[in-house]
């Protein structure tokens, strides 16, 4: 029961991927799929989220667009976390005025107001999908380098690090053998906090228009479309924002969970 009770985020979270994997032998109707005769439908055994002005099957895009989001989420979390890993691990390994001056870049870009950023730089650029994905991660990365910085400082000084300098490793093979491992557990910590981030992200920017666009289906994109009609269709915009929050969540307490058994394991 315990175990259970704990779990739960990680079960919820991987329920929702094999969903939306699994999306087209889920879902009743095709996601693109008009039916003006049937728009405006309330939630029935029929279309159990609604259908919207356009009579397309609110549940098939939520699980479609639940593609979109979590791919966004992942793959920018994946970027993130590679250029955080570079930079973090460049500045803890060689210390002195590299780290200095990485560290603060790193500083200033974490003053930049994120969201703003992005809708500006998305509003210029359109992007589809996967510039998109890019464009997020390499506006996250700045919490990974930190987290990987302050493991390299540590594990640095280790004996394992001297005997490997003594058997002639080079700083690449020291940094992404030795010291990677050991700072591993810290960066998917920060990496499933990413991961929510992303999605968030990716939310806002398709609810501000500047995001996913349509007919392509994410959370966001219909949380947009969903703003007209809010007080006479609340389910166009409660079943999205439902997903939006319950995965967040899941992602967030996935990651608090890790760092919970990390420091477990540490203490042990």
């Amino acid at each position: 029961m315990i175990a259970l009770r704990t779990s739960w985020p990680a079960v919820v979270l991987a329920a929702l991927v094999t969903l939306a994997t699994a999306a087209p032998l889920v879902t009743p109707f095709a996601p693109d799929h008009l039916d003006l005769a049937h728009g405006h439908e309330r939630p029935s055994a029929a279309h159990w989220f609604g259908t919207d002005a356009l009579g397309r099957d609110v549940l098939t895009r939520v699980v479609y667009g639940a593609r979109i989001s979590l791919a966004v989420g992942l793959l920018s979390a994946a970027i993130a976390g590679a250029s955080g890993v570079i930079v973090g691990g460049i500045a803890g390994y060689i210390g002195g005025g590299i780290d200095d001056a990485l560290m603060r870049a790193t500083d200033a870009a974490i003053a930049v107001p994120r969201l703003p950023l992005l809708m500006v730089a998305a509003a210029v650029l359109q992007p589809d999908v996967s510039l998109l994905v890019l464009l997020i991660g390499l506006a996250s990365w700045m919490e990974t380098a930190r987290v990987m910085r302050a493991e390299c400082l540590s594990l640095r000084s280790r004996e394992f690090v001297d005997a490997a300098r003594a058997l002639g490793a080079g700083h690449a093979r020291i940094l992404f053998v030795h010291l990677l491992p050991g700072a591993a557990p810290a960066v998917v910590v920060s990496g499933t906090l990413a991961v929510g981030r992303g999605i968030l992200l990716e939310s806002a920017l398709s609810f501000f228009g500047v995001g996913v666009r349509p007919p392509q289906a994410s959370w966001g994109n219909m949380l947009y479309q969903a703003q007209a009609t809010l007080g006479t269709e609340p389910w166009l915009a409660l079943f999205p924002g439902l997903f939006i929050f319950l995965t967040a969540l899941s992602v967030n307490l996935t990651g608090d969970l890790i760092a919970t058994r990390r420091r477990s394991v540490e203490k042990s």
